[in-house]
């Protein structure tokens, strides 16, 4: 389970890197075009910009929810554990003095 949020933390910092990457491109070809004063290319980058600005409103929601999301579910995943102990203390106890033990004898080893 660990794994899969960290491959989707490392999917999304890849795709905000992507998205950061053709912004700044977008932003470099309107910058890059605004001495033309024809009206077809104010027209475009007028365009060009609007979009940009929506997509990055709509992108920034969107990172919110997911955010807001992914912390609910792990405090469910926490409260779940928690519950778990609680309803089956001894067996949480032989799992933790297991995992001590296992530890243990693999820090002993070097």
């Amino acid at each position: 389970m660990a794994k899969r949020f960290t491959d989707n933390d490392s999917q999304a910092d890849q795709l905000k890197a992507d998205l950061r990457y053709l912004s700044d491109t977008v932003e470099e070809l309107m910058n890059a075009t605004a001495k033309d004063a024809s009206g077809e290319m104010r027209d475009l980058r007028a365009r060009a910009e609007k979009r940009l600005k929506d997509t990055r409103e709509r992108l920034e929601a969107r990172g919110e929810k997911l955010y807001d999301d992914t912390r609910e579910a792990l405090a469910s995943r926490a409260d779940c554990c928690d519950r778990y102990v609680h309803e089956n203390p001894w067996t949480s106890v032989g799992i933790g003095a297991g995992v001590g033990i296992v530890v243990g004898l693999l820090i002993g080893r070097r």
